[in-house]
């Protein structure tokens, strides 16, 4: 994969948490590609370093030695206020927690990564935004009064309205129910066949098994990958190396 089939790139990429003998290194020195227009899975066992991962590819976390490209843009050497612009422009980021306001309406909650980054959001684009989640009548609902599933796709709404390089997604899925999360998972397989390049991080192999590939992480490394594969052959890879630990 050339630089310009990546949308992030991670080269030797370390991330330790704490000094001397009670460092925790969460990632150890990964070098991985993530392709541009394709959804990628990030899975492992618990502690794995799947999160961190994520967060440092995103450029909410530092990293303490290596090198995370956004495209051709080095976030290790941008400083803390061009990585704030580039995460309200060219990033996009989905919790489990959805992480919406509550006193906002779902529309006022789309804008809000527009009025960030210091633009006047027009109404017409986020109406789109939210119709393109299925919920162009949900404008004027606030948080409480939406099912789980719709918070989570107002998020992903909030995420997208930004129209960023790359949607990373930390367990989109972990706080839904099956039906909820189908739909989700829907979602996003439209956005990735349309070219939106996605990284997800999952401990659900359905959910991993719609995702183009999957990485699979342990101790802070990528020790396996998978492309194509169902739920299945996800599980079973998975299983094994938890049962590896």
């Amino acid at each position: 994969m050339t630089r310009a089939d990546a949308a992030v790139t991670l080269r030797g990429v370390s991330r330790v948490y704490g000094r001397g003998a009670a460092a925790v290194r969460a990632v150890n020195d990964v070098t991985v590609e993530f392709p541009r227009g394709g959804w990628t899975a990030v899975m492992g066992p618990s502690g794995s370093g799947k999160s961190t991962l994520l967060h440092c590819a995103a450029g909410l976390e530092r990293v303490d030695s290596g090198q995370v490209l956004l495209g051709d843009t080095d976030l290790t050497a941008a400083r803390d206020r061009e990585l704030t612009a580039l995460r309200r422009t060219r990033i996009g980021f989905v919790f489990q927690s959805f992480n919406l306001i509550g006193s906002l309406t779902a529309a006022q909650n789309v804008a809000l990564p527009l009025r960030l980054a210091g633009r006047r959001p027009r109404g017409s684009e986020v109406r789109e935004t939210l119709a393109a989640v299925g919920l162009a009548d949900r404008a004027r609902h606030r948080p409480r009064e939406l099912s789980g599933g719709q918070q989570q796709r107002v998020a992903i709404a909030r995420a997208m309205v930004t129209r960023p390089d790359v949607l990373f997604a930390d367990e989109p899925t972990g706080a839904l129910d099956s039906s909820a999360a189908r739909t989700v998972l829907d979602l996003m397989r439209q956005m990735a066949d349309a070219g939106q390049s996605i990284v997800m991080v999952t401990h659900d192999p359905a959910a991993a098994a719609r995702a183009d590939a999957v990485i699979f992480l342990r101790d802070g490394r990528v020790v396996d990958r998978l492309t194509g594969a169902g739920p299945r052959e996800v599980a079973d890879r998975l299983a094994g190396w938890e049962a590896a630990r």
